[in-house]
């Protein structure tokens, strides 16, 4: 031991002399090197890095964002909404303020820019581009419009206006079917548009939205309102309110059809914390029955949500609501805040969220996705959302249709719905009528009434046009030809025809339009907003749309197109966009050749 120690002393000795001979020649060279000013290397590039590498902060911009958003939270759920705050206020998302938001959010600007990106309705900006012009005019080309002269409008406005100052943009549905062709210039939409209405319009300054008379906090009061939420929160069943909606037969209005009433347990029966989300991003070409609603009785709306809220215990409701309707958003913000004033729910108890140009968004996990900030990409499944939904919470997702209803059963008993009879079917419809009839609109019928029915409710054929084809519910739903004129436009009746009734969204065709380009206009529509995540559905619905365009449709090839989509798409979006292929296939063969 002695021995050792001795040793270990001689060799820390040894190293301790090396050390200071090197620390010596350290010193020396580093007088050699150094000049008269302190700690500047002669031999040095004098480069030495100021900053972080990557995309500079800039103070302006971080200071503009941290004004926009005030004293609001950061959190990640609240992306979307603060990217709709900067592209109000300064029309478009510069680098610089794509960064400052990522600074303020404690984010990747990768995570920023993917979610900026993925929504239509905002304008990136790169450093070294132009921002866009001022002024943006969005014009709807989907079905109902284009039967109107959309593509005409758009070229003559492009070919009149200065593009430096306007520009003019396609756009897909924006649920005004009933007053096509139809623009939105800023904010403002115009029905019935054409160049004279917009240069008024440009002229007047009048680019806001315009919300029409409703239904307020204190008519509905007066009527009667909330007084059935109230005694329900005081002494009412959960399990009883279930039941009396199952009775009453109400269905997902908002496409699947699914019992209502059956939601609820299967939510209730998760452990909480549970959310409720209102499913307002009612994108469907052809479909406008939500926004009829909603700028008529938002409180019968609701109260509707409320008692859904109560009934599974939601600690949050959420409502997503398209950015298309900007009226729809300032109705609700208005009532939310008189339902807070009146006590009837705390503060941050009804969370609006404003979509912001997605229609893959009304798929309901897609949705879920985008309240939480994100892409709106649809999730896998299982788990369901009524499992796993918002922040991976129970979640009870619904229609804004279905909550309507929800309040009128719970006022008014069951019978409101069961009580009506057609046609072997029972409770009433919502039918969204467009296209090549003298009175479109939004028409509460029977839900057994047939297109034959439905028509005539819309005041019969347009002059000058002779029934041809319609669209039962939708793009999703293809078209069926005039002589299928006798099923009942309702839940199942439409499946042995290879198409199903989904928002029953119905837009009549006459003899002066092609079935097989109404179809094209359809899968235009799905390939501009597919998603992209599954290639079946991107790489699907761009192929169609090239097969389409010839003269004569190679029909073996769109069969096997049509099946591998409709085989291994993630979602209903791919799994349903060759209907209208399919249909006009088998119903307008003379159209298509082959």
């Amino acid at each position: 031991m002695l021995r050792v120690l001795v040793r270990s002393g001689v060799a820390f000795a040894w190293f301790a002399q090396d050390a200071l001979a090197m620390l010596a020649e350290i010193k020396k060279e580093s007088a050699m090197a150094l000049d008269n000013r302190k700690g500047v290397w002669k031999s040095g590039k004098g480069k030495g890095r100021h900053r972080p590498k990557g995309r500079q902060l800039d103070d302006t911009a971080w200071a503009e964002v941290q004004g926009l958003l005030g004293d609001r939270p950061r959190r990640r759920d609240l992306l979307i909404e603060f990217l709709h705050l900067i592209q109000d206020a300064h029309g478009c998302l510069s680098a610089p303020h794509m960064r400052a938001l990522a600074e303020e959010m404690r984010l990747s600007q990768a995570e920023v820019y993917e979610v900026a990106t993925f929504y239509a309705h905002f304008d990136v900006v790169k450093e070294g581009e132009p921002a866009p012009p001022a002024l943006t005019i969005r014009v709807c080309d989907s079905l109902s419009c284009e039967l109107a002269g959309a593509q005409q409008l758009k070229a003559a406005l492009e070919d009149g206006l200065d593009a430096s100052q306007v520009r003019v943009l396609r756009a897909p549905c924006m649920g005004r079917c009933d007053t096509a062709p139809v623009l939105e210039l800023g904010h403002n939409h115009i029905d019935h548009a054409s160049v004279d209405k917009v240069e008024a319009a440009i002229a007047a300054g009048d680019t806001h939205a315009h919300v029409p008379d409703y239904e307020d906090y204190a008519a509905y009061i007066a009527s009667g309102g909330y007084a059935e939420l109230k005694a329900l929160r005081d002494h009412g069943d959960w399990e009883a309110v279930q039941d009396k909606v199952l009775a009453s037969g109400l269905r997902g209005l908002g496409g699947a059809g699914f019992p209502s009433g059956k939601k609820w347990g299967f939510v209730h029966g998760n452990t909480g914390p549970r959310y409720l989300a209102v499913n307002g991003d009612e994108g469907e070409p052809g479909t406008f029955k939500d926004r009829y609603y909603l700028e008529r009785t938002p409180h019968l709306f609701l109260e509707g949500m409320l008692i859904a809220a109560w009934a599974v215990e939601a600690e949050t409701c959420y409502i997503y609501m398209r950015d298309e309707y900007p009226a729809v958003l300032e109705i609700l913000a208005r009532e939310i805040k008189a339902l807070e004033d009146a006590g009837l729910v705390a503060e941050g108890y009804i969370d609006l969220r404003r979509g912001a140009g997605a229609y893959i968004c009304g798929e309901e996990s897609a949705m879920i996705e985008s309240i939480e900030g994100k892409r709106g990409l649809p999730r896998h499944r299982p788990p369901f959302v009524a499992q796993v939904g918002i922040f991976d919470r129970p979640t009870l997702v619904h229609n804004v249709e279905t909550l309507l209803w929800v309040a009128r059963v719970c006022r008014e008993g069951p019978d409101v719905l069961s009580n009506t009879q057609k046609n072997g079917r029972i409770g009433l419809r919502s039918y969204s009528v467009s296209g090549r009839v003298a009175e479109p609109g939004v028409y509460l019928l029977p839900a057994g009434s047939t297109i034959t029915d439905i028509i005539a409710a819309a005041g019969g054929m347009a002059d000058g046009h002779v029934f041809k084809a319609y669209q039962p519910g939708g793009p999703s739903s293809g078209l069926l030809p005039a002589s299928i004129n006798d099923v009942p436009l309702d839940f199942d009746t439409l499946q042995p025809l290879g198409t199903f009734i989904g928002s029953a969204a119905v837009v009549v065709l006459s003899d002066q339009d092609r079935a097989r380009d109404a179809a094209l206009n359809m899968l235009r529509f799905f390939e501009d907003e597919s998603c992209g995540q599954c290639t079946p559905c991107r790489v699907g619905c761009e192929k169609a749309v090239k097969l389409m365009q010839a003269d004569t449709w190679d029909q073996p090839l769109l069969e096997d197109l049509c099946t591998a989509m409709a085989d291994a798409s993630i979602c209903g979006l791919g799994q349903a966009a060759p209907n209208p292929i399919k249909l006009v296939m088998q119903h307008f063969k003379d159209e298509v050749g082959g």
